[in-house]
């Protein structure tokens, strides 16, 4: 835990129990009646924009059709065919500014289909039935692939692939698998432990090997994979996170918000994790509000986000916005670092006021000061390129072609290390998906000669 911030809640009162039940699920799961209900709801377009809005381009009619007429299991494989993540994304993808955005019935000023809710009730149900794998195992092609990162673009690739008959050897950095799914969300978002169960279920498909604690580095280059293997596929995210620029930036309090947020998502007991009376939250993305949602959540008196642009810039969507501001924590725009104040633990920050000046942001002159004795960095995350010797990086990123081949003989990237739509569950799973048929189609050419 950060240093000066003692185990447990604040002052403000909240009981072990009551902070579990702050972390409950975030959207509560429909029951058969209530997705039947929702699943009424659709008019099943033809060429449907919902289907054209996800990047997986799940066939979202037919699969709400098939739980409108019972066919809950269908529905499950017709979603997890396109998205065998479909579980996580379901909980915490953007479904409102992708698939429901789209949906027609905005157009009637009518509430849209909750196809985040119908694709969750699939899913859930036909991974708590147990039973065979929805998916087999491809005659076996002799082929052996290595996956960097149990991610979901890595994970995605490896399930991919083993549908197409390949043998996947995935090395994954942490003693989990999962990714952000199991380290960077908020709790709120993947109770009951669903980001593991989620993998077990890949993992039946069989031919998939997760080997643990295997950074790429000096030890295990790329180039000592290829030796070994007949592919790889890069999925390492973005490991690094970007720095304020500021003096004191090392100060006791003082941390990354990525690393508060796994450091609740992996406590057996959330009201052990230290937080601080008086948090102050930087930036404005999703990472931001769940950093800031989940120390108001932990008994935090006053969590303030401070973000430098207006509320229209933020990467986070509108509804995670007003979730934060229904959570109690103050959202503060057009403020900008200035600097951090205290000997050797956080006690405050000033920020400095901003507005667009000749479409560029600058700063006003006017400055402020926030109390603060945690502060949470919520800025962006970069690529770690220590261990990535030999492929080409462009824009801070892996380069890699439509077909996801980098400039590395037989080494192909997706997910968030390149650059090729979203940074979301939902994108990364669609990038290792296609970067696995991408493999395929090299393997298949090279053995043609």
């Amino acid at each position: 835990m950060p240093d000066g911030l003692e185990k447990g809640p604040p002052s403000c009162g909240l009981s072990a129990e009551d902070i579990e039940a702050g972390f409950g699920d975030l959207h509560k799961p429909l029951n058969s009646i209530k997705a039947i209900a929702a699943a009424e709801h659709c008019i099943y377009c033809y060429d449907a924009p919902c289907v054209q809005a996800c990047p997986t381009s799940i066939d979202i009619p037919t699969f709400i059709h098939q739980i409108r007429t019972g066919n809950t299991d269908g529905a499950a494989r017709t979603i997890l065919s396109e998205n065998i993540m479909g579980g996580t994304c379901a909980r915490a993808c953007p479904t409102e500014v992708l698939c429901e955005q789209a949906c027609v019935r905005n157009h009637g000023e009518e509430d849209p289909v909750e196809i985040g809710l119908l694709q969750r009730f699939a899913t859930d149900h036909l991974m708590a039935a147990g039973g065979a794998h929805p998916f087999e195992r491809g005659a076996d092609s002799g082929k052996t692939i290595a996956v960097v990162g149990a991610g979901p673009a890595g994970l995605a690739c490896a399930h991919r692939l083993s549908m197409l008959g390949h043998s996947v050897k995935v090395y994954e950095a942490k003693a989990k698998p999962g990714g952000l799914n199991e380290y960077g969300l908020a709790a709120y978002k993947m109770v009951d432990d669903f980001a593991q169960k989620e993998v077990e279920f890949l993992l039946e498909i069989g031919g998939i090997e997760i080997l643990y604690n295997r950074p790429i580095g000096p030890d295990l280059a790329l180039s000592d994979l290829l030796k070994s293997h007949d592919a790889v596929f890069v999925g390492v995210g973005l490991g690094g996170t970007n720095k304020l620029g500021l003096d004191k930036e090392d100060l006791n309090g003082v941390e990354d918000a990525i690393d508060f947020i796994e450091r609740l998502r992996q406590a057996d007991d959330k009201s052990t994790v230290a937080v601080g009376n008086d948090v102050v939250v930087i930036g404005g993305g999703n990472t931001a509000i769940d950093a800031a949602v989940q120390s108001k959540k932990l008994g935090a008196e006053n969590v303030t986000l401070v973000y430098r642009r207006g509320e229209d810039a933020m990467s986070a969507t509108p509804y995670e916005v007003e979730l934060a501001r229904k959570n109690g924590v103050n959202v503060r725009l057009w403020a900008k670092p200035q600097s951090i104040k205290g000997d050797t633990h956080v006690k405050s920050m000033k920020f400095e006021r901003t507005r667009m000046m000749n479409g560029k942001l600058a700063g006003t002159g006017d400055s402020f000061k926030v109390p603060a004795d945690m502060v949470l960095k919520a800025i962006g995350q970069q690529l770690s390129l220590d261990a990535l010797s030999g492929v080409e990086i462009a824009g801070g990123k892996i380069a890699a072609a439509a077909d996801f081949s980098t400039s590395m003989k037989g080494v192909f990237a997706g997910g968030d290390c390149i650059r090729s739509g979203e940074d979301l569950t939902v994108q990364a799973v669609e990038d290792g998906k296609q970067a696995a048929h991408a493999i395929d189609t090299y393997l298949k050419g090279d053995a043609n000669g």
